[in-house]
């Protein structure tokens, strides 16, 4: 194991173009995810601070506030306010466990040089389950953030509908109809 690039030309460049486009986008929705979690663990955590002490100023209700705090620690935090005891929390941490999985092994194919077709797709298609308990997570999480943002403009529910589908559109491309279903993948290289 040396250099990360190689200067042997990988197998499937084409196919790898397509494959890394799916985890940039991937990983720009499992960023976003976060920072949301985060967002909207801060506004309750503002809103707490300033029911707690209504004759408060701003800058005094901004100290109380916690700090932000990885995603773990973000969502158990949220299931502790009122509109997290209200929510499917096991989803929110299914996808951050996605978040995980697409930040830390999502592009982890290997030595590009080697990555055959069916290991490219195999990895894909793990990734795409990821990709689909991210966009479940991130549906709800999305829903609370529009709700603060448009108190008194309901999202579409054509829209929280088709969200995952949407998603799984937008990451996966062309690239979805070349993968395997998820109990159909198979077990080694050929």
């Amino acid at each position: 194991m040396s250099w990360s690039l190689s200067p042997l030309a990988p197998q499937e460049p084409k196919l790898l173009d397509a494959f890394f486009l799916v985890v940039g986008r991937a990983l720009h929705l499992a960023n976003a995810y976060e920072y949301k979690c985060q967002y909207v663990l801060r506004v309750g955590n503002l809103i707490t601070a300033h029911q707690a002490g209504p004759a408060l100023s701003l800058e005094e209700i901004l100290a109380a506030a916690p700090a932000d705090k990885l995603l773990g620690e973000t969502l158990r935090g949220l299931a502790a306010h009122a509109m997290g005891q209200t929510t499917d929390m096991s989803t929110l941490h299914k996808a951050r466990k996605a978040r995980n999985f697409i930040a830390h092994e999502g592009a982890s194919i290997g030595s590009m040089w080697s990555a055959s077709s069916n290991h490219i797709l195999r990895h894909a298609a793990k990734l795409r389950v990821a990709v689909t308990d991210l966009a479940h997570g991130d549906n709800i999480i999305s829903q609370w953030c529009h709700g603060l943002d448009e108190p008194h403009q309901p999202p579409s529910t054509d829209w929280i509908k088709r969200y995952p589908k949407t998603v799984d559109a937008w990451v996966f491309g062309s690239l979805g109809a070349l993968l395997p279903d998820e109990g159909l993948l198979p077990q080694a290289d050929s």
